[in-house]
């Protein structure tokens, strides 16, 4: 099975304020709030949620490729791309601009205030699958430039490929007829709690009329776990907990990235599922999106120690 990834190539600049954001936010005063945090650090690492997927995914075994539009200074992260064993043919460059840029602040409760630069990623409905990726067999259509996420849904309806859809940082900017495109018809629909919720407010659906238009639904919840709900079934996915907290960011790409991974190999969706979990724990461990790393070999001991796969990972080492 062939996964291409689709969504941003980026620059993360990860910041921390050494304090909780909500001591300085005043619930009577948020329609003037002006506000500003002093941070203590500042990181610049390589990110951007197509990417991020697609680092874990290789880190399982996997060899995924992105289609999404980078920048002029793309060619060293090309290069680190390409040694992990991620597929960047489907990656365009537009040279008059730069790879899009994420800046984050993050609490000590890992509370996070984030903005997004587009940059090169404004190009990204230029791309296409019947161009750049013609033999996708599964598609995620991830955060991308809007207009993107719609003509990548689209086209994936007229090819006959499937995809998952997770919409997440850009359910904000997407419209309700966005989002009803995108979840109509999609294999799965991937988002946080959170992002339910707003999407159920914008598109006036309850979860039920949702799974009667999606193939199935992830919904991640951060330390209390996730729920996948597919094929009339419901499968609780309990989180793993982290040795230690370093950073947050990226860690629900790491989950996206471990359960597609699970999905390729044509695992139960349970073991796909708790995949996804550990390889979060992993990135919550780590500074960065793609600051975590294993082998497969150590992913199978930890996931034993904690889950009973029934041998299924036993593919992973082969």
């Amino acid at each position: 099975m062939k996964i291409v990834i689709t969504g941003s190539i980026a620059y993360d600049y990860l910041m921390f304020f050494p304090g909780r954001f909500r001591e300085h936010l005043l619930a009577d005063q948020l329609h003037t709030i002006s506000v500003s945090f002093l941070v203590d650090s500042m990181r610049r690492q390589r990110g951007g949620i197509a990417a991020n997927i697609a680092y874990t995914m290789a880190l399982l075994g996997g060899r995924p490729t992105i289609m999404a539009t980078a920048g002029q200074d793309f060619g060293e992260y090309r290069t680190w791309l390409e040694k992990q064993g991620i597929d960047t043919s489907g990656v365009v460059v537009i040279e008059d601009e730069y790879c899009a840029s994420f800046f984050v602040n993050t609490d000590e409760e890992q509370n996070q205030i984030a903005s997004f630069y587009t940059g090169a990623m404004a190009h990204a409905n230029e791309l296409t699958f019947a161009r750049y990726a013609p033999d996708a067999n599964l598609v995620i259509i991830s955060p991308n430039d809007p207009a993107a996420m719609g003509a990548y849904t689209l086209e994936c309806k007229q090819l006959a490929i499937p995809y998952v859809y997770d919409p997440s940082q850009q359910v904000i900017r997407l419209t309700a007829a966005d989002l009803l495109a995108g979840l109509t018809g999609c294999a799965l629909l991937t988002v946080n709690e959170y992002e339910l919720s707003m999407i159920q407010e914008k598109t006036g659906l309850k979860e039920a009329d949702i799974l009667t238009r999606a193939g199935g639904l992830l919904v991640t919840r951060g330390k209390f776990g996730s729920t996948i709900l597919v094929e009339d079934r419901i499968y609780d996915i309990p989180a793993v907990s982290p040795r230690e907290i370093v950073e947050p960011t990226g860690a629900g790409d790491a989950f996206r990235g471990g359960l597609l991974r699970g999905i390729q190999l044509g695992l139960p969706w349970d073991v796909a599922g708790r995949m996804g979990a550990l390889a979060a724990t992993y990135c919550l461990e780590n500074f960065g999106p793609q600051g975590h790393h294993f082998t497969p070999a150590e992913f199978i001991t930890r996931y034993r120690e904690h889950f009973d796969d029934a041998g299924a990972l036993d593919i992973l080492s082969h």
